[in-house]
């Protein structure tokens, strides 16, 4: 049987190979990682135009939206929060309007959809939800800018069924869901009630998470994205 394609997005970044110094759109090698072991082909998606969102996923089987730097608030009208650098560098418009259009028609178009750290938020914005941009003032503490904690699942949702009831997850973050967006409902919470992760529903899988399921040793998350991409 064929693997499903499934295609990642990457960060639009400077690099350096050799004597050249380019923009580029690069990708942990992670995300490839992980779904290459959970039976995917992956391929990499750089941030171009959005109105090639909808050829893109017209030829996949599935899309990851991964992390990297936050959503401009612009888009979901906020201003930016005065936060310390979290070393992602400002807004990426240009990935920002591209994964937006992706993820847009993913959900339309019915294709898999696992939406990773920053990827939930696209999707939440894509979905016309809100974030939280700075979430130590909105929770009183900095437990969320940690490497890792635990969180409590749905054990009906996608995720559940995948994970379930209980997390040890990897990944920090400053900002979160505020207002859900169209369709989306909340399926894990940190023990402050933070939103962890989404799910769209009637969506054959659309999945949002705060964390990083492509590191460590901990796959099934993938695996259910690439099980829901087979034919």
């Amino acid at each position: 049987m064929a693997r499903p394609i499934v295609g990642i997005t990457t960060y639009l970044e400077a690099a350096r190979w050799g004597t050249w110094v380019r923009e580029a759109a690069v990708s942990p090698r992670a995300y490839a990682r992980a779904v290459e072991k959970a039976g995917g082909a992956p391929v990499l998606l750089p941030p171009l135009s959005p109105v090639s969102a909808g050829d893109y996923v017209r030829r996949l089987d599935a899309v990851v939206l991964a992390g990297g730097a936050e959503v401009d608030p612009v888009l979901y009208g906020e201003v930016p929060a005065d936060e310390e650098d979290d070393g992602l560098g400002g807004p990426q418009p240009q990935r920002d309007r591209f994964e937006t259009a992706l993820a847009q028609a993913a959900v339309e178009a019915d294709v898999p959809l696992l939406a990773i750290s920053r990827g939930m938020h696209v999707l939440n914005v894509a979905q016309g939800g809100t974030l939280i941009t700075s979430l130590r003032e909105a929770v009183g503490h900095d437990r969320h800018e940690t490497a890792g904690h635990v969180v409590t699942v749905s054990v009906s949702s996608r995720l559940g069924k995948a994970v379930g009831d209980r997390a040890e997850v990897t990944g920090a973050h400053r900002r979160a869901v505020r207002r859900l967006g169209t369709g989306l409902i909340a399926v894990a919470w940190a023990d402050d009630q933070i939103v962890e992760a989404v799910e769209l529903q009637g969506h054959r899988f659309a999945v949002g998470v705060q964390w990083h399921p492509e590191r460590g040793s901990d796959n099934r998350l993938v695996e259910a994205l690439v099980d829901a991409a087979r034919p």
